[in-house]
């Protein structure tokens, strides 16, 4: 069968939500100089960072930290925090999130960098046997959503360390111009979603939410008592940013003795299991998505892209499959007894997505306010 596939990046039929205009042009990829107009990379966005920051500072003046910044050991978030202190000039308290499966060079490169740079780095680490009983929960519950666990934990280790220490300001290292715009199908992100999924198929109880100590509590009211009461601000400097990553490796390899983990997002070994089962089960290709967003930013020519599309990635590795489904728990037998289950998405499942469509307008007011990410407009409004 033949697929229509942009004809400026290289995303395809597959992608849920895409639409191609009269030239054969996606609608992401429309999306993404819409973007590039409201984000400019250039002095004006130059000009607009140092505005935030010196906002940032005013507030935190008689603070311990200016802001928080979310690392992981890869190459966006090490930037980030690297630009955070050299750069910008910020008193940053690096934050990581552990899911149990982090990959030994990324966790060297976290090492490293918070003492070359001298901030003050907390890990934050949820209890094993719930974390590993998430990740088999999303598998059973067969939506491609598999990283729930791990990106709820993330978040909350991010606002609850904010609180704790009364810090206004999250950086992270995000970019449309490198990762592009994942379709709400493949990355619905809710605290609701997950209990929901949690109460069908696990049975260790998450534990009550505190503001401190949120653990995998992270539903509509949780993020509004974070964002509108606390008035804590996620903030994405990589959109005002000229951000390209080859040039940012070589900063970081020469500053920092940074080590490549060998691919984007495998500084999380899960990301291998996770890749087989959106390529085997779900025809989901991630790096498809992040690929077209390097072709329009020009840090990838679309050749490559377009092949790269048709080759299975490399992280799919069969020694760290093997040890990702043994370490949550689960036998290769009932694995690929899994893999053969009906495939489904959050709509399947109990969310806050119809509360969500009621909140169209504040959630508009709210990312005006840059009190949550722009883009959560765009990606649950208008690209459905």
């Amino acid at each position: 069968m033949n697929t229509q596939i942009c004809t400026r990046c290289v995303q395809n039929e597959t992608v849920p939500g895409i639409k191609f205009d009269a030239n054969g042009v996606c609608n992401f990829c429309h999306l993404h100089d819409e973007l590039c107009k409201i984000y400019p990379n250039d002095e004006t966005g130059r000009k607009r960072l140092e505005n935030i920051f010196s906002d940032i500072k005013a507030k935190a003046k008689n603070k311990e930290f200016d802001c928080i910044v979310g690392i992981s050991g890869g190459r966006d978030s090490t930037y980030l925090l690297y630009n955070a202190v050299k750069t910008w000039k910020l008193r940053v308290l690096a934050v990581h999130s552990d899911d149990w499966f982090d990959n030994p060079i990324a966790t060297e490169n976290m090492k490293k960098t918070v003492e070359k740079l001298k901030v003050k780095f907390i890990s934050v680490r949820y209890p094993k046997e719930l974390a590993m009983e998430l990740k088999r929960d999303f598998l059973k519950a067969s939506v491609p959503d598999l990283n729930m666990g791990t990106d709820i934990a993330i978040a909350t280790s991010l606002y609850g360390t904010a609180v704790k220490y009364d810090i206004k300001a999250i950086l992270i290292g995000q970019s449309f111009r490198t990762e592009g715009i994942k379709p709400l199908p493949w990355s619905f992100f809710d605290g609701k979603y997950l209990k929901s999924v949690h109460n069908i198929f696990g049975s260790i109880p998450l534990g009550k939410w505190t503001p401190e100590d949120p653990g995998y509590n992270l539903g509509l009211k949780e993020l509004f008592y974070y964002t509108v009461i606390k008035r804590i601000k996620t903030i994405l400097p990589n959109y005002n940013f000229n951000y390209v990553r080859k040039d940012a490796e070589e900063i970081i390899k020469n500053e920092l003795d940074w080590v490549y983990t060998g691919a984007h997002y495998f500084d999380d070994l899960y990301h291998s299991l996770i890749k087989y089962v959106h390529r085997v089960k779900f025809n989901v290709d991630l790096n498809m998505n992040s690929d077209s967003a390097l072709v329009r930013s020009g840090q990838m020519d679309r050749e490559t892209a377009l092949k790269r599309t048709k080759e299975i990635y490399h992280i799919e590795k069969q020694d760290v499959i093997e040890e990702c489904i043994k370490r949550i728990g689960m036998s290769r037998h009932e694995f690929e007894s899994i893999m053969r289950w009906p495939v489904k998405s959050f709509k399947d499942y109990d969310t806050s997505y119809n509360t969500i469509k009621l909140c169209k307008y504040p959630i508009k007011i709210l990312s005006s306010m840059n009190l949550v990410p722009s883009i959560t407009y765009k990606k649950y409004f208008d690209f459905l």
